[in-house]
């Protein structure tokens, strides 16, 4: 058996069998639910399951981690918006990691998932308490302590299990950039298809220039259930900066019934005071895109199929703490990567099992949850107990 670490770094999950080879479960699964219902408290079949969880999933936002941090290097308010729109809309093709839809685990209260991406080589890797040898300082107070100033860093956490809230926060502080999220979903049984609705916005933070981009999710659909099933986004959202103006609309279209491409988006950014965009993006999310300006010219915007996905750099099992993703689904993604879907079901029902007892203990003994690394404002919204804008604004005092 190879090494359990390289099982989470394999670049693509096998592809699932049809859904028809497993006739009597899906049987089963479809006998449990009708249309328009809640699939929440529906338990699903171990052989749809991802191998990993979907904290680490939210951390491909961030693949192309340059694309990101760009955001910051832009000189005007208009460039920093259409570069946030780059970002954003390069952020969605590295999730899927098969055209086949699957299923990434549903953490457990508590989990959390940390990782770094290096966006350039350092002339060191060896490090002082504080120092790398290069002069380069680490993070201490940041979500992942080990990192260094100079590279991207990410932490996500479960925060609530009813509803199923993630968090998560990701910080560049030598480009003094971050980003906040809060997320969780709604799913809906459709017929032949699921519908998954994301409850949540996130923000992204240009602390040098005082700007917060505020942006929503698109809903998702697992269609063809019943056979080969496959996933597209679809439905509005939005990218806003209340200091500076810019507004953009992203609409994503699903695929027509008969013919159509698959994974298309428009998006259409308006400047302050403006009622007709300066620019309107069309393409695919998963491909290419290109940029219509106001004054005629056309040009490509993007295309992720050429961009190179940044590797996500994780800690060994050997070294997490009982509580990370990889070490608490560390049972389940063996026995799905050797097809033995019986061990997988059972390591899946422990975990899920031991997090209902300690619900129960929780609950007798009448002791609320604590989260570790978010706080829940009053308006509802999760966010790093220690973010990047605070940490400099203390440091500068």
């Amino acid at each position: 058996m190879q090494n359990i670490d390289t099982l989470y770094e394999e670049e693509s999950e096998p592809e699932m069998d049809s859904m028809e080879t497993h006739g009597s479960v899906v049987a089963h699964l479809l006998s449990q639910v009708k249309i328009g219902m809640d699939l929440t408290k529906v338990a699903l079949p171990t052989f749809i399951l991802e191998r990993r969880s979907l904290l680490e999933m939210y951390a491909d936002y961030f693949a192309h981690p340059d694309q990101f941090i760009n955001i910051a290097d832009m000189p005007t308010p208009r460039e920093r918006m259409v570069q946030v729109v780059r970002w954003y809309l390069c952020s969605f093709h590295a999730g899927r990691k098969s055209g086949v839809a699957k299923k990434p685990y549903n953490p457990i209260l508590g989990e959390m998932f940390r990782c770094y991406w290096d966006l350039e080589k350092s002339e060191s890797t060896e490090v002082t308490p504080d120092v790398t040898s290069s002069g380069i300082k680490l993070t201490k107070e940041g979500p992942v302590p080990w990192c260094r100033e100079n590279q991207l860093s990410f932490v996500a956490e479960q925060v609530s299990h009813h509803p199923p809230v993630s968090a998560f926060y990701a910080e560049h502080c030598g480009k003094r950039i971050s980003f906040g999220a809060h997320v969780w979903t709604k799913s809906k049984f459709l017929g032949l298809s699921i519908g998954v609705h994301n409850v949540g916005k996130g923000w992204v933070n240009v602390i040098e220039h005082g700007e917060e981009y505020i942006l929503t999710f698109p809903n998702g659909y697992g269609r063809s259930i019943l056979t080969v099933p496959w996933i597209e986004l679809g439905g509005a959202a939005t990218i806003t900066c209340a200091q500076t103006g810019f507004q953009a609309a992203v609409e994503f279209l699903t695929k027509p019934f008969y013919g159509g491409k698959r994974n298309r988006i428009t998006c259409q950014i308006t400047g302050p005071g403006e009622k007709k965009p300066f620019v309107t993006i069309s393409g695919e999310w998963s491909g290419k895109m290109e940029a219509k300006w106001v004054d005629g010219r056309v040009e490509p915007f993007a295309d992720v199929k050429v961009m190179t996905i940044k590797k996500k750099m994780v800690k060994p099992i050997s070294e997490q703490e009982d509580c990370e993703s990889r070490k608490v689904w560390r049972e389940v993604t063996v026995g799905l990567r050797i097809n033995d879907m019986d061990k997988a079901t059972a390591a899946k029902c422990a975990i899920e099992q031991k997090q209902r007892d300690e619900a129960r203990v929780r609950k007798g003994s009448n002791v609320p949850w604590q989260t570790k690394l978010f706080k829940e404002t009053k308006d509802g919204d999760w966010v790093y107990i220690a973010p990047l804008e605070d940490r400099l604004r203390t440091t500068s005092n």
